[in-house]
């Protein structure tokens, strides 16, 4: 398979907010073919992305990764979609109460000076 594969595993690397070492752990893929997918020395084949779309964590990669399309209400998505790293969404949770609560706060204030 063509070295876009190994751009398109660095990029759910990243977007999982992984070291290449802590990739190599949750995958099974030596960290010696990581790197040299990545750099593009060698080819990704079919039994590497089988260890990518079969990873609970990593498999709402895989439309995007074998086609390039993303289906997000079924849970396919694109690197660029999973802005939220490794903590399964807390951070991106934290922030969204912390907006409804500000939400509430502002329109409580509102309702005491109207």
């Amino acid at each position: 398979m063509s070295s876009e594969y190994g751009k398109k595993l660095k990029d759910i690397r990243h977007a999982e907010g992984l070291t290449q070492p802590e990739f190599s752990a949750l995958t099974g893929i030596s960290l010696g073919a990581i790197r040299n997918y990545e750099t593009g020395q060698s080819g990704v084949g079919l039994n590497v992305i089988d260890k990518i779309v079969k990873n609970p964590k990593l498999n709402k990669y895989t439309m995007w990764l074998m086609s390039d399309k993303t289906a997000p209400s079924a849970g396919q998505i694109a690197p660029a979609l999973a802005h939220y790293g490794t903590d399964g969404g807390a951070a991106q949770n934290q922030t969204r109460k912390m907006v409804e609560d500000s939400d509430v706060r502002s329109s409580h204030c509102a309702q005491k000076t109207a």
